[in-house]
């Protein structure tokens, strides 16, 4: 057996979506990658304490649970695959892969079991369901009643709003409601933001890109509250992916951005993405509401009590230690002005596109951020409006395509290297030496192909073969000597040298011709008579029924299909009659309505 088993396409239940992701079973840890997000959960192998294999609803599922408390849910795995996992956990975890079988009788009367992170409903001790209690965003209470709400996921097609569990009154313990006992195992692990305690520290006044305005903001040990004038936010640190310290173009600002899921939401608005910007000017002193015991217990030497610096530093001091996140920065790319970004264009609005180690970020409207690994492809185009800049496109392999224009041409040398250090598949890699010059554009315009002045060069060309024509018919000055039309003949041939447009003379205005009269249209009689019927439509109306009744069902427009075919190869004599019933004219008297036939 070898040292590690790898499974691809295993899914993980989040807030009622399943996200795929890479699940790796080494000797030292259990390690799942979400495809979706890119977090990564490590489990120590010695931190395990059960290991359950499941039938679910996509196949086969493992159930396993940490002697910390934590229990970790995977689904996805064919049948085939108990007995080398089951072997694989024994050798090296010393766990025991049990198997267990789910409730599916359908009762909804059974019993509320808490364990950890989890409420299972239990029917003759097995499960039927069971509640991430991190899922829940309140609990409220009734007579023998709690209601149960959970967060929403945009990412669900359905989503399950609240669930609520009747508990019996019981008679046996005096002085404690069962429904209060309930409410508060649910409350104890669920993911509730409560203002509870003082605030760890303030920072007034922020400028916030996204959501836009100006933000107090109040650091709890367990949430982020952006205070503001119109609208308040709440963001536990659980739902931070990502914190981001990117120096703006200028060098004197930096923005500090934090990335969320779920996004925080106004209405119909979702912000994934919290942006601040800070003046690298600003500095701050700053006291921590703990004591010095206190924070050197919790952050272990990261924050001191009493701190001062920069303003942007400070905050993003504080996030890094209380959210328990690395912070990205710009890696080693420069651009041509030496700035760690690229101007661009994203949706017809102006920002900044950030080259990092592991992907591509882009502030600040809308904010995108695209990792190297669900990149599918990259693709250099020429630009469309203008030679001096070209656009920037990445496709995702899940088939999303993201376009940064109006990127200066001397940008292109710089990015291509960078993206093809990076690996990454390149669409048009033979663009780069199609372009000439040494930041792959061409030092001139005039190399460029122009769809648009080619076109107005054949017009003139056109209207100057137009105007020659003209002249040669005595429109141009007499005076015009031979002379000059011969240099012009010399100068068309010598086709190395550009042309020098020399004035021509000025034309002879013509001679206004005198415009006839328009004829008046005659006006038609209302009584004239019709025109006579043609030699194919009066043998059509007469073989019309016959069609008909050869074919029955048969639809007009194939009528009309069948009635040329036959017409085709009717007998000419038979035609000729047709002919001759439809040339007998008709004698008309204008201002009579009485009309009469004569052969």
């Amino acid at each position: 057996m070898g040292d590690t088993l790898e499974f691809n396409e295993i899914y993980q239940e989040v807030k009622g979506c399943w996200n795929d992701g890479r699940l790796r079973f080494s000797k030292q840890s259990v390690v799942y990658k979400s495809n979706k997000t890119g977090k990564v959960d490590s489990i120590p192998a010695p931190d395990l304490s059960v290991a359950q294999w499941r039938r679910v609803c996509l196949g086969h599922g493992i159930k396993l649970a940490t002697s910390n408390g934590h229990i970790y849910k995977y689904d996805g795995f064919k049948d085939s695959d108990f007995e080398k996992i089951s072997a694989f956990f024994k050798a090296n975890y010393k766990v025991e892969l049990a198997e267990k079988d789910m409730s599916v009788k359908g009762w909804n009367w059974g019993t509320a079991k808490f364990s950890g992170p989890l409420l299972s409903f239990d029917i003759n001790d097995s499960p039927a369901f069971e509640i991430p209690l991190a899922s829940v965003s309140q609990c409220a209470t009734g007579k023998n009643e709690v209601t149960v709400e959970f967060h929403q996921n945009d990412d669900a097609e359905v989503s399950l709003m609240e669930m609520r569990f009747y508990v019996p009154p019981t008679t046996g313990d005096e002085g404690t409601d069962p429904v209060e006992v309930f409410s508060q195992n649910v409350l104890s692990r669920a993911d509730v933001i409560q203002a509870t305690g003082d605030a760890v520290c303030i920072f007034k006044e922020l400028q916030c890109l996204t959501p836009r305005g100006r933000y107090d903001i109040r650091i709890y040990p367990t949430f982020l509250h952006l205070h503001g004038k119109t609208f308040d936010y709440k963001i536990p640190y659980t739902t931070v992916l990502r914190l981001f310290l990117l120096p703006h173009k200028d060098q004197r600002q930096m923005f500090f951005v934090i990335s969320l899921d779920p996004p925080i939401k106004q209405g119909q608005t979702r912000y994934h993405f919290l942006i601040l910007l800070f003046s690298k000017d600003e500095d701050i002193s700053l006291t921590l509401n703990m004591s010095e015991e206190e924070v050197e217990r919790r952050f272990e030497g990261k924050l001191n009590k009493n701190m001062s610096g920069s303003l942007y530093e400070m905050v993003s001091r504080v996030m890094k230690s209380l959210v328990n996140r690395k912070i990205t920065v710009p890696g080693n790319f420069q651009g041509h002005s030496g700035a760690q970004c690229i101007t661009c264009s994203y949706k017809a609005s102006s920002g900044l596109l950030y080259p990092l180690e592991r992907g591509f970020i882009y502030v600040h409207k809308p904010p995108v951020h695209l990792r190297f690994e669900e990149i599918s492809c990259v693709n250099f185009a020429r630009g469309t409006t203008t030679t001096r800049s070209f656009d920037f496109e990445i496709e995702t392999k899940q088939g999303s395509q993201y376009t940064f224009s109006s990127i200066e041409r001397e940008e292109y040398g710089k990015l291509f290297d960078f993206v093809n250090a990076k690996k990454l598949s390149i669409k048009n890699r033979g663009l780069r030496e199609d372009m000439k010059g040494t930041d792959g554009y061409s030092d001139s315009d005039e190399d460029e192909h122009d769809a648009y002045l080619e076109r107005m060069k054949e017009e003139g060309k056109i209207r100057e073969e137009g105007d020659e024509s003209e002249g040669d018919s005595g429109e141009y000055d007499s005076n015009a000597s031979a002379s000059d039309s011969e240099a012009e003949e010399g100068d068309s041939e010598d086709e190395g040298k550009k042309k020098k447009v020399e004035k021509k003379p000025k034309k002879a205005p013509k001679e206004k011709k005198e415009r006839k009269p328009r004829k008046e249209k005659k006006v038609k009689d209302a009584g004239a008579p019709k025109r006579p019927m043609s030699a194919y439509m009066l043998w059509l109306n007469s073989s019309r029924e016959r069609i008909k009744a050869e074919n029955p069902g048969i639809s007009i427009t194939e009528i009309s299909k069948k009635a040329g075919e036959m017409w085709k190869r009717l007998d000419k004599s038979r035609k000729e009659v047709c002919h001759e019933l439809n040339t007998q004219p008709l004698m008309y008297i204008a201002g009579n309505t009485s009309e009469s036939t004569s052969r």
